[in-house]
Order: structure tokens, then C-alpha cells, then sequence
């Protein structure tokens, strides 16, 4: 990298006068930049106000920064820029829009720097250095001020969350406890229409993460599967602990969930998280039915070995509904499995025929094309398989069929290490 030049500090510092000299104007400019640019942050007076005390000061503190050859290390973010950042969680806009709004606030405020460099009229290097320094000024002060503003943003989010929530979480138990609930008290204690379609969710974080992060981080998951299966209102959120929370997504007159679309947005998810849904339900009994379906298939989930990270509860319905006691659930698979039931890959290769071979209706044929094999080792694996089973494989094996499915889900949980 090329040695700075010797006059590159001084011609910075001019380009801060001249610019700090029409700092209202720059600001104002700014503010209009952003708010045109990022819907987000239009059509509330406070946001606006905050947002422009927050530029102006972070403006004034860079400028600053260039006018007297100022150590970032001596530097901190500005109070108004932590306050907008407590304002946006309160009001539930999202971290992404902040983000992007210091983003563009950034590049605008270069912009008026590098124009009022090149009406310096200074020669290419010393243009080329004076630029180059502003550059690595700006950004290493942007970096400087972000991550804890980030933070003060998540920990307020969390505060918030918490807070607001805490009265509801009361009305949620209340109402899925007791049989008489009144809707038109109900519902606007809870803001949130309990006559309509709703979808049961658990979902909760595998460890703890940064401090403030984790309600955030489910509130917004939350909020992106109800953006991504068109949900007319905002869902019911309510936090348990530090790493779980139980949601309802509102569905109005729609009673169809796309399990595809709820588990994409599961696994883009980062840190992971890991969530089960009930089936949709109507009312305020489908209110409570919902999460009681979710609650069982999170103890289905949370007992499988490895956890998965979405868990539908339609596709699991009768093993999370007899999966009340595991001890007694694994004893009965063994029983209707036999020395098949360990857990090796020999013995899977098996389960796997197996199940698709009843679920074709005992179909040599179907099973093979299902899973790309020829007909001769489907033939092969259901009479090995049954031979250490020591029963048959053949249609109408309910016990049979509950077993597979139990042991595809649960995994290792219900498996013995030896055939012993």
C-alpha cells in the first residue's frame, strides 16, 4: 500500500469545514435520502425526528473526526444514534432496516464529501489520498459504532419483548385453561382476532446465544413464516423463557399451510432454530388445540436423536400422540421389530424397504422404482427383513407400519446397539 500523503490529513480537514459549515442543509439531505429510500422509516413524526438527530450527529461526529486528525480508539457512537436504535426495536422495525438505512446515510454523506474534494481542484494523488483516507476513516469509524448499536438495538428488542409481553403470556394461559372465556374482552387484550384459523408454533434456540439475541432472533423468524404464507394480520407472540416462545399464526377463512414453506424458512435460519407447528384449527378451541398439537410434537422432536429442525405435527400425528412415555414406546418397538430394530446401517437399509414397501401396498414393483432398486433386491430385503423379524411383511400391519414410522422420527431414541 502507498505511503500517505503528506498533505492528504490537512486537505480532509478542509473538506470537513466546508462541509460542516452547511451541516443543517447535509442532514436534511440525508434524512430525505433515506426516508425515500427506506419505506420503513416513512409516516411516523418520532422515527423521522430521532432518525434526524441521530444523522446529525453521527454527520458532525465524523466530521469532526476529519477536521482534527482525531484516533477512532477516542471515539464513540453519538446518544442520539442509540436512541433511534431503542426507538426502531420498540416499534418493531426490523434490524435489517436500520442496517440498510446507515447503509445509504453512509454513501450520501460521502457523496457531499467527495464533491466538495473535487471542488478542492487538488491535483490526482492528492486527490487520490485525501479520498482514500476519508474512506478508511468513515468506515472504520462505521464499524466502530455498529456493533454496539446492534446491540443496544436487540437487548431493547428483548426488553421490549419481554415488557409488552408479559400481561399477554397471562392472557394466553388464561385462555387456554379456562372454558368460558368472553372473545370481545379476549381479543383486544391480546391484539389478535381469535375467530378466525390459527396455526400452533413452539419454537425454540438449541443453546443460548448473545446476550438479548435470542427473543429477537425467534420474534423475527416468526414474522418472516407469516410474511411467507401470506398471513393477513401479524401473529401472536409469546416469549417463555430466554430460547423459547409459542406463536399463533393468523389464517383468517384459510384453513391450508404449506409444511414446505414453514420448513424453508426454518433451515435458512442462522443460528438454527428448531420449531414444531400443530394443524390449523378455528376458534378458540382451535386456538388451544393448535398448540396442543405443537406442544406434543415439540416432546416427539425433543426426544429424537439427532433433533430435527422442523417437525410437522400431520406428519407425525400418531407417534406423538402415543409418545407419552419414550421407555415404554421403545419396549413396544423392540417388541414388534425384533433384532431389526438396531441401530446400524444394515438394519436401516431394511427398515427403509420395508416401510415403503407397505406404504406401496406390499407393491415389489412400486418399492423398487421408489427407491431406485431392482426388483430382485426389494424381493431380497422384505424376505431378510423377515426373517429377523421372525414375522411377516404384509398388508394391513398397523403395528408394523407405527413402529417404522416411530423409529423414522425418533431415530437412535428407540434403537437398540445390538441385536442382544
Amino acid at each position: 500500500m502507498a505511503e500517505e500523503h503528506p498533505e492528504a490529513a490537512k486537505q480532509l480537514s478542509v473538506v470537513a469545514e466546508n462541509v460542516g459549515s452547511h451541516l443543517t442543509e447535509v442532514s436534511r439531505d440525508i434524512v430525505e435520502h433515506v426516508t425515500a429510500k427506506v419505506p420503513e422509516l416513512r409516516g411516523d413524526a418520532t422515527v423521522i425526528k430521532i432518525l434526524q438527530a441521530s444523522i446529525t450527529e453521527n454527520v458532525a461526529t465524523l466530521l469532526h473526526v476529519f477536521e482534527n486528525d482525531i484516533s477512532l480508539d477516542n471515539v464513540k457512537g453519538p446518544a442520539a444514534y442509540f436512541e433511534y436504535a431503542r426507538r426502531l426495536a420498540q416499534r418493531d422495525i426490523p434490524l435489517t432496516v436500520m442496517t440498510r438505512a446507515h447503509r445509504i446515510s453512509h454513501l450520501r454523506f460521502l457523496e457531499w464529501c467527495l464533491d466538495e474534494l473535487d471542488r478542492q481542484g487538488a491535483d490526482y494523488e492528492l486527490f487520490t489520498a485525501t479520498n482514500r483516507r476519508m474512506l478508511q476513516l468513515s468506515f472504520g469509524y462505521s464499524d466502530r459504532v455498529t456493533e454496539p448499536v446492534n446491540m443496544v438495538y436487540q437487548q431493547e428488542r428483548d426488553h421490549w419483548l419481554l415488557s409488552q409481553t408479559a400481561a399477554r403470556a397471562a392472557r394466553v394461559r388464561d385462555i387456554l385453561t379456562e372454558k368460558n372465556v368472553d372473545l370481545n374482552w379476549a381479543e383486544p387484550a391480546l391484539g389478535y382476532r381469535l375467530r378466525q384459523n390459527h396455526l400452533g408454533l413452539v419454537a425454540w434456540l438449541p443453546t443460548l446465544t448473545g446476550e438479548g439475541a435470542g427473543l429477537a432472533l425467534l420474534d423475527r423468524i416468526t414474522n418472516e413464516i407469516a410474511r411467507k404464507l401470506d398471513c393477513p394480520a401479524r401473529p401472536l407472540f409469546v416469549p417463555r423463557d430466554a430460547v423459547l416462545s409459542w406463536a399463533w399464526l393468523p389464517f383468517g377463512s384459510r384453513n391450508d399451510v404449506s409444511s414446505q414453506q414453514l420448513s424453508q424458512v426454518i433451515e435458512r435460519s442462522d443460528p438454527p432454530v428448531h420449531m414444531c407447528a400443530g394443524g390449523v384449527g378455528y376458534g378458540i378451541e382451535g386456538f388451544r388445540s393448535t398448540h396442543r398439537q405443537a406442544l406434543r410434537t415439540q416432546e416427539l422432536a425433543a426426544a429424537a436423536s439427532p433433533v430435527p429442525q422442523f417437525t410437522d405435527f400431520s406428519t407425525v400425528a400418531p407417534i406423538a400422540l402415543m409418545a407419552t412415555n419414550v421407555g415404554d414406546m421403545r419396549a413396544w418397538v423392540w417388541g414388534v421389530l425384533g433384532p431389526l430394530a438396531v441401530d446400524d446401517e444394515h438394519s436401516a437399509r431394511l427398515r427403509e424397504t420395508v416401510q415403503n414397501f407397505l406404504g406401496t401396498g406390499c407393491s415389489y414393483t412400486a418399492t423398487a422404482s421408489a427407491q431406485i432398486l431392482h426388483k430382485n433386491t426389494v424381493q431380497y430385503r422384505i424376505r431378510k427383513a423377515e426373517e429377523i423379524m421372525g414375522r411377516p411383511v404384509q398388508k394391513g400391519d398397523s403395528d408394523l407400519e407405527v413402529a417404522l414410522r416411530a423409529v423414522q422420527y425418533l431415530g437412535s431414541t428407540l434403537l437398540r446397539v445390538s441385536p442382544a
